[in-house]
C-alpha cells in the first residue's frame, strides 16, 4: 500500500516543483505502477477515463476551427464595446458566465470555450491575461458544482444514489450563489487595479468594428449550426444516457467534415501533452484505488469521528476537499459514495428514525452534499486540482500567459478556503442548527 503512496508523492512533487514538465512526469510514473507490478496493464488502461479525453479532443478540434472564422475576435471585441472598455465590469461578467456555463455543460467545455475570447480581449485592452485566465477556471468548478450535469462528482452521486437533478439545483444551488456573490466581492477587491484601462485603450475599443473580425462569414454559419447540434447533444445525451465525449468527438467529426476542413490540421492543434498527462495521471490514481488507499481513508475518517453525524459530515466536507486538490476527485468520490452509503443505515439506527424520508433528508443529504461540495470545490485548491485547471493552464501557456502550478495555487487556494467555509456554514444552518 506505501509504495503507490511513495511513488505519488515522488510525482507530485514533480509536478508542483516543475523541475520536470508534468506530463513527462505522469507518465514515467505511470510506467513505474505497472512496471512494477503496482497494477496490472489491463486495468491501469481501463482506469483512464476515456470520456474525459474523447471531451478534451473533440471541443478543442471545435474550438480550433471556430477560431480560424475569427468568430472569437468578433465576440471579444463586442463585449469589449459592451463594458465601454472597463477592465473590472469585462472581469465580472466573464466570470457570471462562465459559472453559469458551467453549470449546464461541464467545467472543461466552458473554458475551451472562454479561453481564446478571454485572451483575445486581454490583447485588446492590454490587461493581465493569467489572473482572469485562473479565476475562470475557479468560478468553472464553483459554478458546476451546482447542478448534476455541471461537474463529474455530481453525475456520479446522482447516478448512485437516486438524487434527483431538482435535489441538486435546490440544495446546492443557494449556496453557490452566496459564493458567487462573497467572490466576486473577494475578486473585485483583489484585481481592481491591475485590471484597470488607461484612456486610449478605451477609444481604440469604441472605434473598433466588429464585423471586419470575420474572416471566413459561409464556414462560420456551418461551424456554428454544427456547434448547435453539438450543445443539443449535451443535453439530449444526459436524457438518452450518451456520454458527452463521444458527442463532443462524433461532433467535431462533423463539423470538420462540413467546414471542409484538413482533418491532420484539425488534430494537429489538439494539446497532445495534455491528453497524456492525463492519462498517466488516471493511472496513477488507478494504483492507489487498486490498494485501497481511499477505502482506507474514508475508513479512518468514520473511526476518528466515533459516530457523530456533525463531525462525519464536516470531516467529509474538507477530507474530500483537500483529497480533491491533490488527486482527481473522480476516484475519490467512487471511492467515497460506497462508503457514505454504508454508513447511513447505522446513523440511522443510532437515531432510531425508520421513514424513508427522514433518512434521506436529515441523514443521507448533509453527508453526500458535504461529499459533493468538497469534492468539486476543492478542485480549486491546486492546478492538478480539476480537468479544467489542466486545460485552461495549457492553453494560455500556448498563447504566451503562462500558468505555473504555484501561480495558480496563489490564487486558487484562498479562493478554495473561502468556498469550502460558505460550504461549512451553509451545511451546518441547513441541518445542524435547530439540533
Amino acid at each position: 500500500m506505501w509504495l503507490p503512496i511513495v511513488l505519488f508523492l515522488v510525482v507530485y512533487f514533480f509536478i508542483a516543483t516543475e523541475l520536470v514538465d508534468k506530463t513527462i512526469a505522469a507518465l514515467i510514473g505511470a510506467g513505474l505502477v505497472i512496471g512494477l507490478h503496482l497494477i496490472g496493464y489491463e486495468e491501469a488502461l481501463h482506469a483512464i477515463d476515456l470520456n474525459v479525453l474523447f471531451l478534451l479532443i473533440g471541443m478543442m478540434v471545435v474550438v480550433n476551427t471556430l477560431t480560424d472564422t475569427g468568430v472569437f475576435e468578433w465576440l471579444a471585441i463586442k463585449l469589449a464595446r459592451l463594458a465601454r472598455g472597463n477592465g473590472l465590469v469585462i472581469a465580472v461578467l466573464f466570470m457570471v458566465l462562465t459559472a453559469f456555463l458551467s453549470a449546464w455543460l461541464d467545467n472543461v467545455t466552458t473554458v475551451i470555450l472562454m479561453a481564446p475570447i478571454t485572451i483575445l480581449l486581454c490583447q485588446l485592452l492590454e490587461l493581465p491575461a493569467t489572473p482572469i485566465l485562473i479565476m475562470e477556471a475557479v468560478f468553472s468548478n464553483i459554478g458546476g458544482t451546482s447542478t448534476l450535469v455541471g461537474d463529474p462528482p455530481n453525475i456520479l452521486i446522482g447516478s448512485q444514489t437516486h438524487l434527483s437533478f431538482n435535489d441538486f439545483l435546490l440544495c446546492l444551488g443557494p449556496p453557490v450563489l452566496i459564493m458567487m456573490v462573497v467572490l466576486l466581492t473577494f475578486m473585485a477587491l483583489v484585481m481592481r487595479r491591475s485590471v484597470r484601462t488607461h484612456e486610449h485603450t478605451r477609444k481604440r475599443v469604441e472605434q473598433s468594428r466588429p464585423e471586419k473580425a470575420i474572416l471566413q462569414p459561409a464556414v462560420l454559419k456551418k461551424a456554428l449550426a454544427v456547434f448547435a447540434l453539438i450543445l443539443a447533444g449535451f443535453f439530449g445525451g444526459r436524457l438518452l444516457n450518451i456520454e458527452p465525449g463521444i458527442i463532443a468527438l462524433a461532433g467535431a467529426m462533423l463539423m470538420v467534415l462540413v467546414c471542409r476542413k484538413d482533418v491532420h490540421h484539425a488534430l494537429a492543434h489538439v494539446e497532445w501533452n495534455t491528453i497524456l498527462f492525463f492519462s498517466g495521471l488516471f493511472m496513477m490514481i488507478a494504483a492507489l484505488e487498486h490498494h485501497h488507499v481511499f477505502e482506507k481513508m474514508g475508513e479512518l475518517i468514520l473511526h476518528a469521528c466515533g459516530g457523530n453525524l456533525m463531525a462525519t459530515v464536516f470531516t467529509i466536507l474538507w477530507f474530500s476537499a483537500i483529497a480533491s486538490a491533490i488527486v482527481d476527485n473522480i476516484p475519490l468520490v467512487m471511492a467515497m459514495i460506497p462508503l457514505v452509503k454504508g454508513i447511513i443505515p447505522i446513523f440511522a439506527q443510532q437515531m432510531g428514525i425508520e421513514d424513508a424520508e427522514l433518512v434521506k433528508v436529515h441523514i443521507a443529504e448533509p453527508l453526500l452534499w458535504a461529499l459533493a461540495l468538497g469534492a468539486c470545490l476543492g478542485g480549486n485548491g491546486t492546478l492538478v486540482g480539476a480537468s479544467a485547471n489542466v486545460v485552461i493552464s495549457q492553453i494560455a501557456n500556448r498563447n504566451n500567459c503562462r500558468i505555473t502550478f504555484w501561480s495558480f495555487t496563489k490564487w486558487g487556494f484562498p479562493f478554495m478556503i473561502a468556498s469550502l467555509l460558505i460550504a461549512h456554514l451553509y451545511l451546518y444552518l441547513r441541518y445542524f442548527m435547530v439540533h
